[in-house]
């Protein structure tokens, strides 16, 4: 009877993870290999990639000995950073104004928030094109920021408000009682509990920042080219496919050693949190 039962474990396991590990090795791994496959291949004579048996190590060659790329680079950092600290400063007033409003008023604001995405994306940057035109804003630096923010605002809005809602206010409450006042009882008990949500909403800003393409290619014209405007470029336009797929290679390995280091400094400050007396 036991062996049964764990026969039926084994299978409902295998029930339950195979679905979504086929999807990932289908969707995710296999075109990843594909595109690592093809950042070491030679470019065809008409673009695309040439036949086998060519390989070759020219993009990567091309890629580190041009200073232009680190360039483009460091300015998509600096983007996907600034666009994060300003959802955050933006966000975090929103979420706890909706963490702390009565339950029927909270459904409301949350639709409001995610209500953006019942339209298309296309259409909203198109919108900020029109709105930023007459001011004479448009295909510059602040643009981009603009667009930036307004398209991944909801995103950081969400997890801190989740995160915020389920604060215990026992814990203001005794910091009340000790005699803080309500900016300590802020920094001292609120921020340092919303920690994982703004860790959260920024690490759903800045991965989709540091590689987008769309935004800044519509309100920043040429001038303000990222690192997904390059890939892009050369796949679309340049059909230099090695090179594109050697720059998506190096923004895949930049994406996960900063997530990496994000997650290993999340858990060094939960360790220090249990630690500590």
């Amino acid at each position: 009877m036991a062996e049964v039962r764990s026969r039926a474990r084994e299978l409902t396991k295998w029930a339950v993870t195979l679905p979504p590990t086929a999807f990932l090795v289908a969707f995710f791994l296999l075109p990843a290999l594909i595109v690592v496959a093809a950042s070491f291949r030679e470019p065809g004579e008409f673009g695309g990639l040439a036949p086998w048996p060519a390989h070759s190590l020219d993009a990567y060659r091309f890629l580190f000995g041009d200073v232009i790329y680190l360039e483009i680079f460091a300015r998509s950092f600096a983007v996907a950073v600034l666009t994060t600290l300003i959802c955050i400063v933006l966000a975090y007033p929103l979420a706890w104004l909706i963490a702390h409003s009565p339950a029927k008023r909270r459904d409301l604001m949350v639709l409001l928030v995610v209500l953006p995405f019942a339209s298309n994306f296309l259409v909203r940057i198109y919108a900020w094109i029109m709105l930023l035109g007459p001011a004479n804003l448009l295909f510059t630096p602040f643009a981009v920021i603009i667009g930036m923010v307004y398209v991944h605002l909801p995103f950081m809005i969400l997890p801190l408000y989740t995160n915020l809602e389920n604060h215990d206010p026992a814990w203001l409450e005794a910091a009340q009682d000790l005699g803080a006042p309500a900016w300590t009882r802020f920094w001292r008990v609120t921020f340092p509990l919303s920690l994982p949500g703004i860790f959260a909403g920024s690490a759903l800003v800045f991965i989709p920042v540091i590689g987008i393409f769309a935004v800044p290619e519509l309100l920043g014209g040429t001038r303000d080219i990222l690192i997904g405007n390059l890939i892009k470029q050369q796949f679309l336009e340049d059909r230099d496919w090695p090179l594109g797929a050697a720059l998506s290679i190096l923004l895949t390995v930049v994406v996960l050693v900063l997530a990496a280091l994000a997650t290993w400094g999340a858990r060094r400050r939960r360790h220090g949190a249990k630690a500590a007396p």
